[in-house]
């Protein structure tokens, strides 16, 4: 089993930056993709960023219109840890976060191509 845990949220005003950090352990897994995705209340599950394997010829990262520009999603040498730099922060960027984890080199964007979760990091941002 893999286990994944996120950290870096928080409370920011409107124009501020967060950087989310997720931790994987547990069974060694290779050449994975990583995203993030983020859940507001009452509202459905969303993609946010992921980012596949460095070696693999479709490895790139990918973005929800709404944060290009503003949020970078990248991972470590180790390529067991993957980070989302979040700047400009708005309110409408009010979440819990989520670190996804696919058995795949591929990035995905759609939730149901990822196979392990963390738990979600909360980041709030007011105005």
């Amino acid at each position: 089993q893999v286990q994944l845990v996120e950290s870096g949220g928080g409370f920011v005003l409107t124009g501020g930056s967060l950087r989310l950090s997720c931790a994987a352990s547990g069974r060694t897994f290779s050449r994975a993709a990583m995203g993030w995705f983020r859940q507001a209340p009452g509202l459905e599950r969303e993609f946010v960023a992921a980012i596949g394997w460095p070696d693999v010829a479709q490895f790139t990262a990918r973005y929800t219109d709404s944060v290009k520009g503003r949020f970078t999603i990248s991972r470590d040498s180790a390529q067991n840890s993957v980070h989302l730099q979040m700047n400009s922060l708005k309110p409408e960027d009010t979440a819990v976060y989520y670190c996804a984890a696919r058995a795949s080199p591929i990035v995905a964007t759609h939730e149901s191509k990822y196979d392990y979760w963390g738990q979600g990091t909360q980041v709030t941002v007011s105005s």
